[in-house]
């Protein structure tokens, strides 16, 4: 979940796995490489703000310009090898890896930089308004102690409870915890769905939790949060957490969304390139689709279809 500043790789999700990531190094697409067919593989990560950009790239892809769309689920860094071999044809919401920008947009030009998908994306500590509400001080970290035995759960033992998602997203809080000295264990939902399922429940109860969690995300409609305030996010803190991540003691920044684009297909893609380049929208629509998927359960083509209909002015000019 955001395309982390320089040196930012470190925090940046490594995709947030609801159901299992693909090995792309085995599997890919059946119309990739199509000869003189028009199809595009498109590559989707697994939280539901990125599943929403595919599904409306692909509801317009295969209606307004008549391809074939294929959609490939697979963790963050084997999406950059598989979109250099040419495996995919563009992922659409990347939150930053400067070594594989490196490698393969500046080095070896196998990737192609797609601009920015218009949406900035931001990961943080958040706990829910109510409780903020009523404990401001708990907005900024070196109070957090103070609270853990409140937030403290049968899974996170004799500490209090920092929730995070899956045990594959690349986060820093195991470090940020045993650096900042809190008294806190992280405890694992296991995916994205079921992190909301923890937090939805939490705030029914009107219970107090503390969260890594993300921007853009559609559960702060029904949920509202507040962030809590880390020690600030420097690019000198990044630096140093790329070359080891243990050493983090910094937040995590605010970041532009980029999308990429195989180089050959950036090239000779044709109308679905054009498009997939012109392709921006704003948080507020993704979060739109993204909340008809994940909490109204509509099938990603239906709630491609309701957006699409409803918001003409926004998609007609990817297409024109």
């Amino acid at each position: 979940m955001k395309r982390l500043a320089a040196a930012g790789a470190a925090f940046g999700l490594l995709a947030l796995t609801g159901c299992g990531a693909a090995d792309m190094t085995k599997q890919g697409s059946p119309y990739a490489n199509a000869a003189g067919a028009r199809t595009v593989t498109l590559s989707v990560q697994s939280w539901v703000g990125a599943r929403a950009n595919t599904a409306v790239a692909q509801y317009l892809l295969e209606h307004e310009l008549g391809y074939r769309v294929d959609t490939v689920q697979v963790d963050e860094v084997p999406a950059w090898d598989a979109l250099s071999q040419g495996r995919v044809d563009a992922i659409l919401e990347d939150w930053g890896h400067p070594e594989q920008e490196k490698r393969y947009v500046r080095d070896k030009k196998t990737v192609a930089d797609g601009g920015p998908l218009g949406v900035d994306g931001h990961i943080g500590w958040w706990v829910p308004k109510y409780f903020a509400d009523a404990h401001p001080d708990v907005l900024d970290w070196k109070n957090l102690d103070k609270y853990a035995a409140r937030l403290r759960t049968p899974e996170s033992g004799g500490k209090g409870q920092l929730l995070d998602g899956s045990p594959s997203y690349v986060t820093h809080d195991k470090a940020l915890v045993k650096n900042l000295n809190l008294d806190y264990q992280v405890v694992f939902a296991g995916s994205e769905a079921a992190q909301i399922t923890q937090i939805k429940q939490f705030a029914k109860d009107r219970k107090p939790f503390l969260t890594y969690w993300y921007e853009p995300q559609w559960l702060f409609n029904q949920v509202p949060m507040v962030e809590v305030k880390l020690p600030p996010y420097t690019d000198a803190c990044a630096a140093k957490g790329e070359k080891d991540p243990d050493s983090v003691d910094c937040a995590y920044p605010t970041s532009e969304l980029r999308k990429y684009l195989n180089a050959d297909f950036s090239r000779d893609g044709g109308d679905a390139a054009r498009f997939l380049k012109k392709f921006r929208w704003s948080k507020q629509d993704q979060n739109e689709v993204a909340q008809l998927m994940a909490e109204d359960k509509l099938s990603a083509e239906k709630a491609a279809e309701r957006w699409v209909k409803a918001h003409p002015d926004v998609w007609k000019a990817w297409v024109d």
